[in-house]
């Protein structure tokens, strides 16, 4: 069974901090990235999630997003949580980031 809760690392050197979830399967945390399309300073950014099925015995489905302090853009993450035969978790995840544009017109580069 994955646990959520605790330090992650990916292997691009970002880390993310996951808080204990509540009965509902809900979450809050923080994300410190590694990489960014900026030129300001990278900051801590706070996270809300939710994980499917707390508590059950296959491995949990996920979603969290992220408010970036550094940048008017929001990143949605969805993914599972695996263990391998060793006891090692992984998350694979998959994410879709919305940047704000100054007009409509300008929505089709706003999300990556």
């Amino acid at each position: 069974q994955c646990d959520l809760q605790g330090l992650w690392r990916n292997e691009l050197g970002s880390n993310m901090t996951i808080l204990a979830r509540n009965t509902a399967g809900t979450f809050s945390g923080s994300y410190h990235t590694a990489v960014a399309a900026t030129n300001k300073q990278i900051l801590v950014s706070p996270l809300q999630g939710a994980q499917q099925h707390p508590g059950a015995k296959r491995p949990p489905t996920f979603g969290f997003t992220v408010q970036w302090q550094f940048s008017d853009s929001t990143t949605a993450f969805v993914g599972q949580c695996f263990v391998d035969h060793r006891g090692k978790e992984t998350l694979e995840t998959t994410w879709l980031l919305r940047e704000e544009v100054l007009s409509h017109k300008d929505t089709w580069k706003a999300t990556r």
